[in-house]
């Protein structure tokens, strides 16, 4: 059975890094020129802010499943929360069935309650995800564009 909670980054960092290194080799576009380095200290200070949350999907204890997401009042719409998913993964073994629905669910839920009006989730082009978020109510509202300007 899969628990979901909220947890602090301080509490999953030395957990989590085996999922984030996994994640990173399954979808990021320019592996080859930029290294996985996670800026720890950043997110430890979004999480004093109070503006880091972090859900996780646990099956037995272990760790299997995360959905990180910076909260903050937007620039454009001070009176409103907005949340942007920093990252979402699932481990492979765990995509069956509903674990990660019931994890962005989750997480949509516990956002709504601390008073966030909008949720962004990005996805890259290719990802599964974008049929799950579209089924879960999700619309597209922006397309980025992305390319690698440093040394080859």
């Amino acid at each position: 059975m899969i628990k979901y909670q909220q947890e602090f980054v301080s509490q999953v960092e030395e957990e989590i890094k085996p999922l984030i290194a996994a994640h990173w080799e399954e979808v990021e576009d320019y592996q080859s020129y930029i290294k996985l380095d996670p800026c720890w200290e950043t997110y430890y200070a979004l999480e004093l802010q109070g503006n880091l949350k972090v859900f996780t999907a646990r099956g037995e204890g272990k760790l299997v499943g995360y959905f990180v997401a910076v909260v903050n009042h937007n620039i454009h719409h001070k009176s409103h929360l907005f949340a942007l998913c920093d990252v979402v993964y699932l481990h492979k073994d765990c995509r069956k069935g509903l674990t990660g629905i019931k994890l962005i669910k989750f997480a949509e839920s516990c956002l709504k309650s601390d008073g966030v009006s909008v949720l962004v989730i990005n996805s890259k082009v290719s990802s599964p995800l974008r049929k799950i978020l579209t089924w879960l109510k999700f619309k597209p509202s922006e397309c980025s564009y992305s390319k690698y300007l440093g040394d080859k």
